[in-house]
């Protein structure tokens, strides 16, 4: 018996290790399902699920989606110009839209007529309506390049005659034009966008609705928010005819196991970045981004308790959904199977890859480790809307010195004397004592060995104390005593002295120095990134997507649910879940539910709210439609779960989940 006890954990050990070396391996679509529509996988599409659609079907889809302003995506959902998108991607702009005694947040809103429709000032969505690629004209002109300036240099001209070119065309006039670089300059296209510039709201569920669940179920799954919004696009007045190219609702949904298409402008994806990039990423970028943002939320916090409205909730939400996007990204870098896969997929281009010259990967290792201490420098130093008014004053000095010794341009020591007086009226609060001290907390903790400098600024106090001595010695406080100091010509400025002067007179250089460190070695590690694209198309073929870039893309799946914390999600959720996150949750806000939605009927209950799938997304994707082989619409993109967040550098369909309603 113990004999037996014995083998069975000999056999389950070495079923464990074989199941490790597995995940280590490199996947097909390690690399996304982000498609272009110049070059959409009809081959993958055929295989995958017996599915052949010819030009029109792509056509179409791609005329009937749109990019929501420049941070969202949406489309057409009726022949008269109805658009649908998230209410994350809309409750910024609707506030305005209110009438007296209205109250969007609490009632939402909803316009039973075309005249009761609200027209949002600045608001517009694009079109697609042409895509091209035009590569290979660029690149022959790239071929007579002798250096990475030339090459770019090069480039541009090219894609300046080419959209000179193209403007001139019938099928491309009155157009906006968009050039786009893939591959780190392996691949081009074009672009040609129609602008609707006259959008009205026609209908935005309720706060406690459209934001259910809030910070605490971002990310997650199960999940029941009604994130959805819906407006009209208008020309000359009248509804936009989108009778041509709009996305049919199929009532019933999706169902399991079916294959969905989300059709979007996925943000921004790092995938083609190398294992040395990714190191750095690991060790400084992300580690760095997050302690600023989780510190800037927590000062943020500490007011909306005195104070709650929902500017400050918006932007807590905003910074709080960024920062669980770097920590499940950091998660994923930590990971040893995914981080494993990059190393394995790259060490096999590598071996394949015959080398003419320079390795491309030898050589932006280098540069990639000759800015590492500068790494959080970059981030950190700068000037920022989320830094506090000490900190833009501290930079706004600096140019100000600067400014003092040139000639005076177009009354510029006037316009940044106004920002000077602007940025010391607050000083004095317990708010931007918070952010200077973790400013200076910031900037000590993350200091590297090689590049030093804090230490001369905290002289030996912490970060508050000296914060505090900074705001409570400084004169930039005092109105009498800054117009005597707006007087000091450029000398006497020079040998003037105050604690926040001071200190930018060690921050703004020691800020420019690592700012010019990034750009001058750009240009060298863009062409060896473009080298080593290239390589990557040369051993796995042109069949890879492109990175995201917030343009148009088509991302294939199937709705399906996964294993996680010891359980299996299903791949719906109905809005039983919705009422017992309310009462699970003592009906408290992000949880609670506006008072007409209490005592719902049976039929509603039962209904399903929300589904995941593996569709393949990323910031940006917000207000996708996710459709069926028909071109139906069959859900709404909001979300992805947390263990979709790795995204950023690898795509793992086990449990990479889009979550729609």
């Amino acid at each position: 018996m113990i004999r037996n006890i014995g083998y069975f954990f000999v056999l389950l050990f070495l079923q464990q290790q074989l199941i490790a070396q597995e995940a280590n391996q490199p996947q097909r679509f390690d690399f996304g399902k982000m498609w272009t529509f110049e070059n959409p996988p009809k081959e993958w599409f055929k295989e995958a699920y017996n599915f052949s659609p010819d030009d029109n079907w792509f056509n179409d889809v791609r005329k009937s989606s749109l990019r929501f302003a420049t941070w969202c995506s949406a489309s057409f959902v009726s022949p008269d110009g109805l658009i649908m998108t998230n209410h994350h991607c809309s409750r910024d702009v609707v506030t305005p839209l209110q009438k007296s005694g209205e109250d969007f947040e609490k009632n939402g809103f909803y316009a039973p007529n075309l005249e009761d429709e609200r027209k949002a000032e600045g608001l517009f969505v694009e079109q697609m309506i042409q895509a091209e690629d035009v590569s290979e004209r660029i690149l022959d002109q790239m071929k007579k390049a002798k250096t990475d300036i030339e090459r770019k240099t090069f480039q541009d001209s090219a894609l300046a005659q080419i959209i000179r070119d193209y403007q001139s065309r019938d099928n491309w006039k009155n157009l906006r034009i968009q050039s786009v670089s893939f591959y780190s300059g392996g691949k081009f296209s074009l672009y040609g966008y129609k602008k609707f510039e006259d959008i009205r709201l026609v209908l935005i569920p309720e706060m406690n609705l459209g934001y259910f669940g809030g910070d605490p179920d971002n990310f997650t799954y199960p999940r029941y928010s009604l994130d959805c919004t819906f407006w009209r696009a208008y020309e000359n007045g009248k509804p936009v005819n989108s009778s041509a190219n709009y996305f049919k609702f199929k009532a019933s949904g999706a169902t399991e196991n079916e294959p969905v298409f989300v059709v979007g402008n996925p943000g921004n994806t790092e995938r083609y970045r190398t294992f040395k990039q990714l190191e750095y990423d690991r060790d400084i970028r992300f580690p760095v981004q997050l302690e600023m943002l989780k510190n800037r939320i927590a000062i943020l916090q500490k007011e909306y308790n005195k104070n709650p409205n929902i500017d400050l909730l918006n932007n807590i939400f905003g910074l709080s959904n960024s920062t669980k996007a770097f920590t499940g990204i950091l998660k994923g870098l930590n990971n040893p199977n995914l981080i494993g896969r990059k190393k394995m997929m790259e060490d096999e281009i590598r071996s394949k890859t015959k080398l003419k010259g320079e390795d491309p990967w030898a050589e932006l290792e280098k540069a990639v480790q000759a800015l590492r201490k500068y790494g959080a420098s970059v981030t950190l130093l700068g000037p920022s809307p989320i830094k506090g008014d000490a900190v833009n004053l501290i930079f706004t000095l600096a140019k100000y010195e600067k400014a003092l010794g040139m000639p005076d341009q177009a009354g510029n020591l006037t316009k940044i004397r106004e920002e000077i007086k602007g940025l010391s009226t607050k000083l004095n609060t317990e708010q931007e004592l918070d952010y200077l001290s973790i400013y200076l907390a910031e900037l000590k903790k993350f200091e590297h060995p090689e590049n030093q400098y804090i230490d001369q600024i905290l002289d030996g106090k912490t970060a508050e104390k000296r914060a505090q001595k900074m705001i409570d010695k400084t004169d930039f406080t005092d109105s009498e005593k800054l117009e005597k100091i707006f007087m000091k010509d450029a000398e006497k400025f020079k040998k003037f002295s105050d604690p926040l002067l001071d200190a930018a007179r060690i921050l703004s250089p020691k800020y420019n120095e690592a700012i010019a460190a990034f750009q001058s070695s750009t240009p060298k590690r863009r062409a060896l990134e473009a080298k080593i694209a290239n390589a990557v198309f040369n051993v796995k073929g042109s069949n890879l997507p492109p990175d995201a870039t917030f343009t148009l893309r088509l991302a294939d799946g199937v709705v399906k649910g996964y294993d996680y914390n010891g359980t299996t999600a299903p791949y719906k959720t109905s809005f039983y879940g919705l009422y017992d996150r309310y009462y699970s949750n003592d009906k408290k806000f992000p949880w609670a539910l506006p008072e007409k939605w209490l005592n719902p009927p049976m039929e509603l209950l039962q209904a399903p709210m929300c589904y995941v799938s593996t569709n393949d997304i990323i910031g940006g994707n917000s207000g996708s439609p996710m459709i069926n082989k028909n071109k139906e619409a069959v859900g709404l993109i909001f979300d992805g779960n947390i263990e979709s967040l790795p995204g950023n550098f690898i795509y793992d369909e086990v449990s990479n989940r889009t979550v729609s309603v």
